[in-house]
């Protein structure tokens, strides 16, 4: 086994799945004994959620209000969370820093950075609006590019995520791919009903709820939909004939995902996708977006849709509500397939990179051929 590192700066915004992916690994790495001192963007926490963080061990919480690289009007934060971790880093002293975003990782820190991409505003234009990144977002493009080149190392929960780093900022270092992980024991069915779950932020077209939305009326069961509906601006999306249920606390979220038979996500960018690993470790069958990331993930363990393909979606949740057994052995398959995601995987892949991290490295053969 790697031997861990002592204690690791990382970074996590709240309003998503990197929160969960955050709390993930460092519980992973508590219980190998690396305290993780948990920098928190884009607050405040909901009180589940710090009681969450709290619950798991070596795990100190620094919370921020500061907003996040990608929201409007973002620099002057940007600019003072950066100091902010500095001086974090200055007090804590950690043996590594772990961003999970990409402009801190420029920051002149002490210790060995490392940069994890879970996505990005220019793939999701590309993916959702079939644009390139408009103007208003170039100083977000400098900054995304010149946390990617300053960063140690690179991470990207796919190759599908990796690949677009190359194409939107000429990656030049290595990208290496660890998928995201949970740990199974948290997740498991329940006695299943007709219901279709949803989990995904509601005003985030990148979730694709509004073409859920629209066959949810020619759903021959209810669908539920669980997320915030406000974003960041203020500005609510709420479904017309889904039913809202809003952001839930974590234990209510896995009693839906165990009485759910199925899990929709129809999804127009979605790199990896935390939900649906969920949804398949509690059971459900899985109707999915067909975009790279999640055919990647998912391989021939769920349905896919094409995200604009209204009739297709209806079709295919439609077809598993009315045939219990077909949906039992998709879920199956998907929960056979979810099992290659764990937070142990996850968690030791990680640690090699750490080491590799804070290894010195040896010049390149170039450079010692050069100064021969």
């Amino acid at each position: 086994m790697t031997e861990p590192p002592g204690h690791v700066l990382m970074t996590a915004d709240c309003l998503g799945g990197i929160w969960d992916y955050a709390l993930t690994l460092a519980g992973e790495l508590g219980r190998r004994g690396t305290q993780v001192t948990l920098a928190v963007l884009g607050g405040p926490l909901a009180e589940d959620q710090r009681a969450a963080a709290q619950a798991v061990p070596g795990l100190s919480l620094a919370e921020s209000g500061f907003k996040l690289e990608w929201m409007p009007d973002c620099g002057d934060d940007v600019a003072r969370s950066g100091q902010w971790l500095l001086e974090l880093e200055r007090e804590v002293k950690p043996d590594l820093v772990h961003i999970n975003g990409y402009a801190h990782a420029a920051l002149p820190f002490t210790a060995p950075v490392l940069c994890v991409a879970h996505s990005c505003v220019a793939s999701w234009f590309a993916a959702v609006k079939g644009e390139e990144l408009p103007e208003r977002f170039d100083g977000y493009w400098e900054s995304v590019a010149a946390g990617l080149a300053a960063a140690g190392r690179v991470v990207a929960p796919s190759r599908t995520m990796a690949a677009d780093l190359a194409l939107h900022y000429g990656v030049a270092p290595e990208v290496t791919v660890i998928p995201n992980g949970i740990d199974p024991a948290g997740f498991a069915p329940g006695a299943k009903e007709p219901v279709v779950l949803s989990v995904g932020r509601v005003w985030d077209e990148a979730k694709n709820i509004a073409v859920l939305d629209r066959v949810a009326r020619g759903i021959g069961a209810p669908v539920l939909v669980a997320g915030d509906v406000r974003g960041p601006d203020g500005t609510e999306r709420r479904p017309d004939y889904a039913m809202a249920l809003g952001r839930l606390p974590r234990a209510e979220l896995r009693d839906l995902y165990a009485r759910a038979r199925i899990f929709c996500h129809p999804a127009r960018y979605e790199p990896f996708g935390l939900a649906a690993l969920e949804a398949a470790l509690s059971g459900c069958a899985l109707v999915l977006g067909d975009i790279p990331s999640l055919r990647e993930v998912w391989g021939d363990a769920a349905i896919y849709v094409r995200p604009d393909d209204v009739d297709g979606l209806r079709r295919a949740l439609n077809g598993l509500l009315a045939d219990s057994c077909r949906a039992a052995d998709l879920a199956q398959h998907a929960r056979i397939r979810a099992r290659r995601y764990t937070a142990s995987a996850m968690v030791e892949a990680y640690l090699d990179l750490y080491a590799d991290l804070r290894e010195p490295r040896a010049p390149r053969a170039a450079e010692t051929a050069t100064a021969a």
